[in-house]
């Protein structure tokens, strides 16, 4: 082979590399630039849940009385003692606060299933 060729083909080599590097760098950046756009917005969904569990009972519409209220925040966002703080305590509910369409994880939905069924007890333990 020529020296001349083989520098040729050499050259052509380095070329296809290197515009393959630069549409992989772009193939790769565009790719790290969306991921970091679904994290900040799952972030800010997260960040705007918590911020909405804990206004909610400051809000004109919720139910029940926020002296009545005791927060979990995992799983079951309040126990409500409603009418507990007048001293005629009626029920006793368990809360759940969601934002926008978001849906009950799959422990939430068992904690509200072993609660529709009513097997919820009381228990004092001793230390």
């Amino acid at each position: 082979m020529e020296p001349q060729t083989f520098f040729l083909i050499s050259i052509g080599i380095l070329i296809w590399i290197c515009i393959g590097y630069l549409l992989w760098k772009i193939f790769f950046l565009q790719t790290i630039k969306s991921h970091r756009k679904d994290a900040i917005n799952k972030s800010k969904s997260v960040i705007l849940g918590w911020v909405n569990e804990k206004i909610a009972p400051l809000l004109p519409q919720f139910p029940y009385s926020y002296k009545d209220l005791s927060f979990l925040g995992k799983w079951i966002d309040y126990v409500v003692f409603d009418g507990l703080s007048q001293w005629d305590l009626k029920k006793i509910v368990f809360i759940e606060i969601k934002s926008w369409q978001s849906q009950l994880n799959q422990n939430e939905k068992m904690i509200k299933n072993i609660i529709d069924a009513k097997k919820v007890s009381y228990e004092v333990i001793r230390i």
